[in-house]
C-alpha cells in the first residue's frame, strides 16, 4: 500500500515543462520530486520559513543536479507575490506538507491562518485542471486545529473545485490526511454577451 506522500506524488499531475509550487519545502523531498517531474523546461517555486529547511533542500537539489528550482525564504501565505506574473494562473500543481520540519524544531509548525491564506493564493494561481495536494497531520500540537480549519474551508469551496480526502487510517481521529483539490473551471465570472 502506498504512503500518503507517495499518493500525493501520484495525484499531483505535474508534467514536463510545468510551473509548480512546493508550499512547504521542508527537507526537499517534494521539491526534488517536482523538479524531476517538470524537468529542465519547467519551473519549481519552493517556500519555507526556516533557513535550515532551504539549505537542506538546496543540498538535495544540488546532489541531484537540479537547477530549475527557485528557493524562497518566506511564509507560504505570501506566495502570490513571489510568483512571476506570467506564471500566475498557469500553475499545474501546488503541494503542501503541513506540520513541522522532520528532525527540526518541533515548536515551529505551520499555522491555520497562514495555511488558509496560502491555499487561497494557490487556488488563484492554478490553471483549469491544476491540482492542489495537502498532507495534514492532526496528531501534533496545533495540527488538529489546522486540519479542522482546512476541512471547514474546503467544505465551503464552490463546485468549480473538486475536493477529495484520503486518510492513512480510516476512523482514527489523529491519523494523517491527504486532500486533493482539482480546479475544474475558471474562477472568473464570464462577461455577459450583449444582445
Amino acid at each position: 500500500m502506498l504512503s500518503l506522500t507517495e499518493q500525493a506524488h501520484q495525484l499531483c499531475g505535474a508534467a514536463s515543462g510545468d510551473i509548480v509550487i512546493d508550499a512547504t519545502a521542508g527537507n526537499g523531498h517534494d521539491t526534488l520530486f517536482l523538479a524531476q517531474r517538470v524537468g529542465p523546461l519547467g519551473q519549481v517555486y519552493a517556500f519555507d520559513i526556516q533557513e535550515s529547511a532551504l539549505k537542506s533542500t538546496a543540498t538535495r537539489l544540488t546532489a541531484a543536479g537540479m537547477t530549475n528550482v527557485r528557493l524562497i525564504h518566506d511564509d507560504h501565505a505570501h506566495m502570490r507575490k513571489w510568483i512571476e506574473p506570467q506564471h500566475r494562473g498557469c500553475v499545474s500543481t501546488v503541494m503542501f506538507n503541513l506540520g513541522y520540519l522532520p528532525r527540526g524544531d518541533k515548536s515551529i509548525v505551520t499555522k491555520s491562518s497562514s495555511t488558509l491564506a496560502a491555499i487561497d493564493d494557490a487556488i488563484s494561481l492554478l490553471h483549469v485542471g491544476g491540482r492542489l495536494t495537502i498532507l495534514a497531520y492532526p496528531g501534533h500540537s496545533g495540527g488538529f486545529e489546522e486540519t479542522t480549519a482546512v476541512e471547514r474551508t474546503v467544505a465551503a469551496f464552490p463546485p468549480s473545485l473538486l475536493v477529495k480526502w484520503y486518510s492513512g487510517h480510516v476512523g482514527e481521529r489523529f491519523s494523517p490526511k491527504l486532500l486533493l483539490v482539482e480546479k475544474t473551471q475558471s474562477d472568473e465570472t464570464p462577461t455577459p454577451v450583449a444582445g
